[in-house]
């Protein structure tokens, strides 16, 4: 390993770091504050640990960015992988097949909520937002001539659906995404049900969820041209994990249906247990039209992503017309490696019970959770099974934030990493989000490491 070589050989963190600053680019980094710093250079990882090329390890509390599921290394991916590299490393999914793809369309159909009967592949969250945006507006052209002014859609505001520019354009989040306005479509939004931030100054559960009744005024005055309402379910992830009230995903499904429109459901960040159920959908018993999957559909080891669509929208694009094709589609589109990680993935949550191992480590995390609340300078406490925000504000009483230019939470992370924590923030909402494999004595110190952080950070601050 990197960390073992010899002193003087190419690769210690010095020399691999300077060589980073040199020549990459990275994402969602303000490059000027990088290159001030000492880049962290991971070289292996095991279980929820990181370990960097100096040897020491850190708890993974974002799960790689979301989608670690079972942990680094598992040996049910690693042997499935392997295999699958030696038999057959890639063939186009362009008028071909493959068994993988074959068997593990199969298993996500019978996983996803009833009714989804269809599996498109592509390569990340963010291209199966767009497989879904342009499968929804190609439906309603098709379906019958009545219906091609269902062109546009409706959007949460905090919404965040990927990078891509479909994906950019029902997201709603203006540091992300304002410099890109001019190359967007119209998108009508509706706000989000952020409850500690209420847009409408109401407060759950007296309110009756009063943004669902006012998002359903912009479903019910646009619904003639609209193709779809897109959401994240349950949790709004990158917008600071705003969880949504009880109640308010199975309105939007119900208002869908009323006014005739698509439902589609973004569950890139919320699939595979990050809720406490395979998918965040089935806590409300709500089957989407179209459902996006990526992050944790590999087990967090290679990129995969997958729209599935119910048999209605799949029978808009059959012939015999050319013209009704779905021309969309990616080089490495059911890439036969990354369909057997995601097979062993799915196999590791039947083997080890993982779904039914979740209430317990929930309940944990929320009670470990709780004393942040005495913290003078926490706000907030947002959870949702394994996705956790917390929110730092400058004062409680008037839930005013920190300034920007603080970075307070870039702050605290960087003092979770001196303690053995990689975690990353949202703007002022520090976030945990562990691999579902964690267990309770590496979920506490995942805790008292980011309680301690926060504490150090906001009382010398």
């Amino acid at each position: 390993m990197w960390s073992r070589m010899k002193k003087g050989d190419r690769g210690p963190s010095e020399n691999l770091g300077s060589l980073d600053k040199k020549f990459l680019w990275h994402p969602f980094s303000q490059m000027s504050d990088w290159e001030a710093e000492e880049p962290l250079v991971i070289v292996g990882g095991e279980g929820v640990y990181l370990e960097d090329v100096q040897g020491k390890r850190y708890l993974d509390g974002v799960s790689s960015l979301w989608c670690n599921v079972h942990g680094h290394g598992h040996p049910l991916i690693v042997e499935a992988v392997s295999r699958q590299s030696q038999e057959l490393a890639h063939s186009t999914f362009l008028g071909l097949t493959h068994p993988s793809a074959i068997l593990l369309a199969e298993k996500l159909i019978g996983l996803a909520p009833e009714g989804l009967t269809r599996v498109f592949y592509s390569d990340s969250g963010a291209t199966a937002v767009e497989v879904a945006l342009k499968m929804a507006f190609q439906y309603w052209q098709q379906k019958s001539p009545q219906t091609r002014r269902k062109k546009n859609f409706i959007a949460l505001t905090q919404a965040y659906h990927g990078d891509t520019l479909g994906a950019v354009s029902v997201g709603g989040i203006d540091l992300f995404h304002e410099v890109y306005r001019p190359l967007l479509f119209h998108v009508q939004r509706a706000e989000a049900p952020y409850c500690y931030r209420c847009p409408f100054e109401k407060t759950y559960p007296e309110c009756e969820i009063f943004c669902a009744g006012e998002m359903e005024e912009v479903v019910r005055q646009h619904a003639g041209e609209t193709a779809a309402f897109i959401l994240e379910p349950i949790v709004q992830g990158a917008g600071g994990m705003i969880n949504a009230p009880p109640g308010f995903l199975s309105r939007v499904r119900k208002i869908c249906d009323e006014f005739e429109i698509l439902l589609i459901a973004d569950e890139v960040a919320t699939g595979f247990g990050r809720t406490g159920k395979m998918f965040a959908c089935e806590h409300e018993g709500v089957r989407p039209d179209l459902l996006c999957l990526a992050k944790g559909v590999t087990g967090g080891t290679l990129p995969l992503a997958a729209t599935l669509a119910t048999e209605e929208i799949y029978s808009a694009f059959l012939g015999p017309r050319e013209s009704k094709t779905f021309f969309h589609g990616h080089t490495y589109t059911g890439n036969p490696i990354a369909c057997a990680a995601a097979l062993a993935n799915l196999e590791i949550f039947e083997r080890q019970r993982t779904l039914e191992k979740m209430p317990e480590k929930i309940e944990l995390l929320c009670r470990e959770l709780k004393p942040f609340l005495d913290l003078r300078h926490v706000g907030n406490v947002r959870q949702a099974g394994f996705m956790v925000g917390i929110e730092l504000v400058l004062d409680r009483a008037s839930k005013s934030p920190y300034p920007g230019e603080g970075r307070i939470g870039h702050q605290v992370t960087l003092e979770a990493r001196r303690r053995g924590l990689i975690t990353r923030p949202l703007g002022n909402v520090i976030v945990l989000l562990p691999p579902l494999s964690t267990s309770p004595r590496e979920l506490q110190e995942m805790v008292r490491i980011t309680y301690e952080s926060i504490r150090a950070v906001t009382e010398s601050a």
